[in-house]
C-alpha cells in the first residue's frame, strides 16, 4: 500500500442537511447531489486541496454497500483536522463553522504544544480540529 489518501469519506444521517453545512456553511466547493439515481449511490463530493476529496454518504448506504450493521456513533474515534497559517484564521473557521451550525465543542486556544486549536462537530457529530501549528507551513 502506498502512503496516500485520496478521499475521505464520512458518514452522515441527512445528505441534504450536511450538503448544505459543507457548501453553503464552510464554503467548500462541490457539484452537489449525485447518484441519486441509484437506490444507494446518493453522495456529495467535495475538492479539497490537489488530489483529496471528502465525500458525504449516508450511513445506511455505507452499511449496505460494506456489509456491516450501522453502530452508534462516537466522535473521538477520529478527528479530520484542517491546518491554517495563523491564530486569526483559527478563530475565523471556528466562527463560520459556528455561524453554519457546527456545535463548538471546545473554543480555540493556546496548546500544550505551542499551537492554537478549537473543536467543532459537524451536524453528524464528526469532530473537526482547527489548528495553527507554527511548526507547519499551510500552501493555499
Amino acid at each position: 500500500m502506498k502512503p496516500r489518501i485520496t478521499v475521505i469519506t464520512i458518514g452522515v444521517d441527512d445528505l441534504e442537511k450536511s450538503l448544505r453545512f459543507y457548501r453553503d456553511g464552510l464554503g467548500l466547493r462541490t457539484e452537489g447531489i449525485i447518484g441519486k439515481e441509484f437506490e444507494y449511490g446518493a453522495v456529495a463530493v467535495f475538492d479539497l486541496q490537489a488530489g483529496l476529496k471528502l465525500a458525504l454518504w449516508p450511513r445506511k448506504s455505507i452499511s449496505h454497500d460494506s456489509g456491516l450493521p450501522q453502530c452508534s456513533q462516537c466522535s473521538t474515534e477520529f478527528t479530520l483536522g484542517h491546518n491554517v497559517s495563523s491564530k486569526a484564521e483559527v478563530d475565523d473557521v471556528i466562527e463560520q463553522a459556528k455561524n453554519a451550525g457546527a456545535h463548538i465543542v471546545k473554543p480555540a486556544q493556546d496548546t500544550f504544544w505551542g499551537g492554537y486549536a478549537g473543536y467543532f462537530q459537524d451536524p453528524d457529530q464528526h469532530l473537526w480540529e482547527i489548528v495553527w501549528n507554527p511548526g507547519m507551513a499551510v500552501e493555499d
